[in-house]
């Protein structure tokens, strides 16, 4: 790919994010803003400081301007970082097209970025969560993404050096095993918190963590559909223009 194409992709892949930002801040707004109400109410139900100050960003500006704001940047600068790994991998990991190039690095990106630190840094709502170790769970959270990315990297580099010898599939699955191992050591070996209280509903909790899975399943879903189906327009014409330049040679 040239650098006008790797460009015209950027700029799709971000408009993709952004779109598919939209949708997830419509799921994050109905369905996890009325979680994090509740949250807050219990958390002020039990605290014994009832001055409090004057707010500095009103919750209705949190869950409406700030939510709108941070989902959507985020969504903009994901599609972006998304775009320019569906430029680098259409063609080197297989015959796949480019809605199906996208696609696979939607759900690579789901699982990576996402689930699998999920899995061992649960998101919290307010109310739970001690305060002091707040910096040392988001850094462990940020490594275990960073984890997480660099191993899929690796899993994919081994897979494709392995399958010659062992074929596509038995080296895909060999890299695959590898990487669900040292990701359990990872879960093993570094620490854990649980610090949710006694008196907090276990379901508030549950459905709180459910609806920021449903967000960045939304937002990589959509993502993965708008921007293989941008990528399939601005890459078409090129293929369509091959068969018939082969034609006119021949005729």
């Amino acid at each position: 790919m040239n650098s006008i194409s790797v460009r015209a992709l950027l700029v799709r892949g971000m408009l993709a994010g952004l779109i598919a930002g939209a949708f997830a801040l419509v799921v994050a707004y109905f369905l996890g803003e009325s979680r994090v109400d509740a949250a807050i109410a219990l958390e002020e139900a039990h605290s014994h400081d009832h001055g409090g100050g004057e707010e500095l960003v009103t919750r209705t500006m949190q869950a409406t301007g700030g939510l709108a704001t941070g989902v959507l940047v985020f969504g903009v600068a994901a599609g972006g970082i998304a775009a320019l790994v569906v430029c680098y991998a259409l063609g080197r990991i297989g015959r796949f097209g480019p809605r199906a190039t996208a696609a696979l690095i939607a759900g690579a990106a789901l699982l990576t970025v996402y689930v699998v630190p999920f899995l061992k840094y649960p998101a919290n709502p307010p109310a739970v969560g001690n305060p002091d170790t707040i910096g040392k769970r988001t850094t462990l959270f940020f490594l275990m993404v960073a984890l997480s990315v660099l191993l899929a990297v690796a899993a994919v580099i081994i897979g494709k050096r392995l399958a010659p010898r062992l074929g596509n599939w038995n080296a895909s699955t060999a890299a695959g095993a590898g990487y669900v191992v040292v990701i359990g050591l990872a879960y093993a070996f570094l620490p854990s918190f649980d610090e949710v209280g006694k008196d907090f509903p276990a379901t508030l909790l549950w459905e709180f963590r459910l609806s920021t899975l449903a967000v960045q399943a939304t937002l990589w879903t959509v993502f993965g559909l708008v921007f293989g189906y941008l990528t399939e327009r601005a890459l078409a014409p090129a293929a369509r223009n091959a068969p018939s330049r082969t034609a006119s040679t021949v005729h």
